[in-house]
């Protein structure tokens, strides 16, 4: 599994490349998802909720009818880790 360790500026610009709809906003992963619906939008949310669970790893999120706004970060690190990376990727293949 993925080591919960803070990584570098250089890190996170690299795996950055491989999630080309998120972006860094205040030291945070950031990335909104538009759905057609609120159902639709809900579903997403019940089912990354399902992975951050597993991975014991939870995402800051709001959800407004059709659109819902991720940030994530690694708290007791203090920044980003491969933990973010790895929930990031696992959203956008919910919605792929």
């Amino acid at each position: 599994m993925t080591e919960r360790k803070k990584l570098t500026a250089e890190e996170i610009k690299a795996r950055l490349e491989n999630l080309p709809d998120w972006t860094l906003d205040d030291g945070k992963l950031h990335r909104t998802f538009q759905f057609p619906d609120f159902v639709t939008a809900f579903g997403f949310m019940t089912r990354a909720a399902l992975i951050a669970e597993k991975m014991n790893h939870h995402p800051e999120w709001c959800n407004v009818y059709n659109r819902v706004e991720v940030h994530l970060s690694t708290h007791d690190v203090g920044g980003l880790s491969g933990w973010d990376f790895k929930l990031a990727a696992a959203m956008d293949g919910l919605v792929s």
